[in-house]
């Protein structure tokens, strides 16, 4: 079992070396991600060093950050554990989401540049592809790598500060949702019409493709939860 006081040390704590804890972070947030380790999971420092044959520091250090990022949280009694996704924590996401990300499709409609075109439209080539392998791991990669083109395409640094955010903390529920093979195709279909919007310089019509494809999101999620 995980016990706080063993594993959370203060400033003047020994450091991995970054690649060590980017390695570890990035290992045990993809396992949360997936499933992997299940909402409500207790995890040991000790066994996840061994699992992923790192040591304890990068491991520990790892764990404070995904505390940050809402991934993990300290419970008594029983140490580290997963932290569960809630209908109301969904919910949240999904109004912040509709506001911003509907904002954002709008200024990519009226900013983003050919070759920004060109990425979006090449995410959707290969999200036709994933979604007839029924690749939801590829599937869930392209779609981050979409929404993160259009966030950045939108320039605007303290929006795209915000959707950084919301991103990481939406991925759990991104996963779980492309979980049934028959929303892959509404999925890439989603961003086909968002990206059709941005290139013909419609900005109502991009917010309003991006907010069906979030409300068509929290509706599949619906089901799965």
């Amino acid at each position: 079992m995980f016990v706080p006081g063993a594993s959370f040390r203060t400033l003047e704590a020994e450091e991995a070396p970054r690649s060590l804890r980017e390695e570890a972070y990035e290992i045990i947030k993809q396992r949360i991600i997936m499933g992997l380790f299940r909402p409500g999971e207790a995890l040991s420092e000790a066994a996840v060093s061994s699992a992923l044959s790192l040591g304890r520091t990068p491991v520990r250090q790892a764990f404070d950050r995904l505390m940050r990022d809402g991934l993990v949280e300290v419970l008594p009694r029983k140490g580290i554990i997963v932290r569960p996704i809630t209908r109301d924590e969904v919910q949240d996401m999904v109004s912040v989401r509709l506001l911003n990300e509907g904002f954002c499709a709008r200024l990519a409609a009226e900013r983003a540049d050919g070759a920004t075109v060109e990425a979006l439209t090449d995410a959707v080539v290969r999200g036709r592809i994933a979604a007839q392998a029924g690749d939801a791991d590829a599937l869930m990669a392209l779609d981050r790598r979409f929404h993160g083109a259009i966030s950045a395409s939108a320039r605007n640094m303290v929006l795209g500060d915000i959707l950084r955010n919301l991103h990481d903390r939406s991925q759990r529920v991104w996963f779980l949702s492309l979980r049934e093979h028959e929303h892959h195709h509404r999925v890439v279909e989603e961003h086909a019409a968002i990206v059709d919007a941005i290139a013909a310089r419609d900005a109502d019509g991009a917010e309003a493709a991006m907010r069906a494809h979030i409300l068509s999101f929290a509706e599949n999620l619906a089901r799965q939860m």
